[in-house]
């Protein structure tokens, strides 16, 4: 990948998307991650206003750190840049509270990491309603298109995705390129809903170079499975398991069309 030629591709997209939408800035959420910190990078990059919104909620202190100098780190670099602080975790407790529970734990613990993201979605929208910003969408194409890790109507509710067509390890080579700091850099991805150090791998089972793999080979016609490994044979299934089941967050909501002679 050319990443200068992939840097400023992207930085022109967004400056275009902007203008034709009469909007007049970005707000996205800062995680500490390394997709939230190359997406915010790029939107600094094109001069237009960028919000940068941190939303703890009971939130390891390691990506509070990272999210918080990553914001720093853009607002010492780029003037168009500010950020705001909205902590959730007050708000989170309060809706555990009110709702009821599974007694299968297990369930209602993925639920409640899901209303996390869920929460954050409706955050960003509203500082984005408050100041007619559009809300940038930090997922790559792993995660969207691959495996759909993660939250319908969450982190998945956003105006438009400018790394979606890239993989992780696509994503880490424009940070390098974007000079992102190095703690985003040597961080181990994770999707910071569970208020612990749980990376992503733990909870898919596999790394992002081996999601790549897998995705690049079922997209091949003709699929030697003999040839495959013990482990490639894991990553595979799991790879397959996950985009099967998700599709429902990949594909369009389904329209229950009604015969015209019924109507």
């Amino acid at each position: 990948m050319n990443s200068e030629k992939v840097k400023n591709y992207i930085i022109n997209w967004l400056a275009s998307y902007l203008e034709a939408s009469k909007t007049k800035g970005f707000v996205i959420g800062i995680s500490g991650g390394v997709d939230s910190a190359v997406t915010s990078a790029l939107a600094a990059h094109t001069g237009q206003k960028l919000l940068c919104v941190e939303m703890p909620i009971h939130q390891d202190e390691s990506q509070v750190d990272r999210a918080k100098k990553h914001i720093a780190w853009l607002k010492d670099n780029f003037s168009n840049v500010s950020s705001v602080e909205t902590n959730l975790t007050a708000v989170f407790d309060g809706f555990s509270k009110v709702v009821e529970h599974s007694e299968n734990k297990e369930l209602d613990f993925l639920s409640l990491a899901n209303t996390r993201a869920r929460l954050r979605m409706t955050t960003l929208y509203h500082y984005a309603q408050i100041n007619s910003y559009l809300v940038l969408g930090t997922g790559n194409k792993v995660e969207d298109f691959g495996v759909g890790f993660y939250t319908k109507y969450g982190d998945g509710g956003v105006d438009l995705s400018p790394i979606a067509d890239l993989v992780k390890t696509e994503v880490f080579a424009l940070a390098k390129e974007l000079d992102v700091i190095k703690e985003i850099q040597n961080a181990a991805p994770t999707d910071g809903l569970w208020g612990d150090e749980r990376t992503d791998e733990d909870q898919i089972g596999a790394s992002y170079p081996e999601l790549e793999w897998a995705m690049r080979i079922s997209e091949k016609a003709n699929i030697d499975f003999t040839s495959f490994t013990t482990r490639e044979q894991e990553v595979f299934q799991i790879y397959t398991r996950l985009n099967t089941i998700n599709q429902h967050k990949m594909e369009p909501i389904p329209v229950c069309e009604i015969p015209q002679e019924f109507k």
